[in-house]
């Protein structure tokens, strides 16, 4: 063998192994990650989960806002990519506790019964103005000492809440916003950041308020984490005062 073919040799070799070697690091890398995001949402790879969706205000019944809609396409992708499956019901439909599977809870408490159920049980530092008469504070979300009212198209405010009963229960993650579209904002940011929610809160439960900016212009893609309630959250209101 001579040096030009042994040069060769070497390089389709030096080739190969650098090729595998980057393909290893890449399954490896991938592989960590995707175990994380089952993790942090509580869905490996076959379990079930649940998707609970709220009514339309004022829309016909069983009938659900567009907005309210895609918050499920974007929640489902999340389910996808952790090789999950969903079930979808509605709010008034589910009859069972949590822990056992994960699941998805999105709407306010008005729209939404389940949320209401898991505010009072989970959250009890939480409280959503339920009155249907027009006044600043329809639709307030109170916590924490703190009154977040909305403007709508123009600030809006959601609750999203990782909530779990100990270390073996699967997650119910609460997506309560103040219109269907900042619903929709808060299944976006959840998306969107769930590897920095995992990195921060690991499998742990927590609750912040996101604030939704200029909807009227800018729909559910500008949502900011506007500050973490977990401790007055999950404290009642009267232990509070």
């Amino acid at each position: 063998m001579n040096d030009d073919v042994r040069n060769i040799v070497l390089g389709v070799a030096a080739t190969a192994i650098s090729g595998g070697f980057g393909w290893f690091a890449r399954t490896y890398l991938w592989r960590r990650a995707l175990r994380r995001k089952q993790a942090f949402f509580g869905l490996p790879t076959g379990s079930d989960c649940l998707f609970v969706v709220n009514r339309q205000m004022g829309g016909t019944e069983g009938s659900v806002h567009r907005n309210d809609a895609f918050a499920l396409l974007e929640i489902s992708a999340l389910i996808k990519d952790c090789g999950a499956n969903l079930q979808i019901v509605s709010h008034d439909g589910v009859r069972q506790g949590f822990g056992e599977r994960a699941e998805f809870c999105v709407g306010g408490p008005v729209s939404n019964a389940r949320t209401a159920a898991h505010l009072a049980s989970m959250l009890p530092g939480v409280r959503v103005d339920v009155s249907t008469e027009p006044g600043p504070d329809r639709g307030s979300i109170k916590v924490g000492g703190e009154s977040y009212r909305w403007q709508r198209g123009q600030v809006e405010y959601v609750v999203l809440a990782r909530l779990t009963t100990g270390p073996s229960a699967r997650p119910v993650f609460l997506i309560s916003g103040q219109t269907a579209i900042s619903n929709q904002a808060g299944a976006r940011f959840l998306a969107r950041n769930h590897v920095g929610l995992a990195r921060r809160y690991r499998e742990e439960s927590f609750c912040v308020v996101l604030k939704v900016i200029n909807s009227d212009a800018y729909g559910p893609d500008v949502a900011e984490l506007l500050v973490d309630v977990t401790e007055a959250a999950r404290t009642p209101v009267a232990a509070a005062a």
